[in-house]
């Protein structure tokens, strides 16, 4: 292309262009910190997690902590792993699981709860101090601690259906 035809960037170009870069970059600059103080508004509205009558989070963890507060009481033998990886295997942590399927339940006496106790059991190693409500999941967890310490030592010795 020949030197006469090639277009040229006046000085007016070149400060409109830097003006209009400089703009773009305060923009950008002011956006983060505008979205910062609306989302901080909206997080400040956050739920909070309901407690039990003792105080423990109304989650599987609150459960268990309150179920090993009881054990140590009643010198029930358990530990939060132990109680945890047998409540997902038997449950998943459903408090209101009902096994329709097995040979208990066959029997009439079908497995409920967190840790699948069946009613006799529950009513057998039910530990004073918790509810009656086999579905009640501290109570369910103590009592079914309290029936594998009896049975295999503790609940950390169970890792199959009990």
């Amino acid at each position: 292309m020949p030197a006469a035809a090639q277009h040229r960037r006046t000085r007016n170009t070149r400060l409109v262009r830097a003006v209009a870069a400089a703009c773009t970059g305060a923009a950008v600059l002011a956006l983060p910190l505008v979205g910062a103080t609306a989302a901080s508004a909206a997080t400040t509205a956050a739920p909070t997690v309901g407690t039990t009558p003792a105080g423990y989070p109304d989650n599987l963890d609150g459960w268990i902590r309150e179920s090993l507060a009881i054990m140590a009481e009643k010198n029930i033998p358990g530990t939060y792993n132990g109680i945890h990886r047998n409540i997902i295997r038997e449950s998943s942590g459903n408090p209101a699981a009902i096994n329709l399927w097995d040979s208990n339940a066959a029997k009439g006496i079908p497995s409920k709860g967190l840790l699948q106790v069946i009613d006799p059991t529950f009513n057998a190693y039910h530990v004073a101090g918790t509810s009656f409500d086999i579905y009640d999941p501290v109570a369910n967890i103590t009592a079914a601690c309290n029936y594998a310490a009896d049975r295999y030592g503790s609940i950390d010795n169970v890792f199959g259906a009990y």
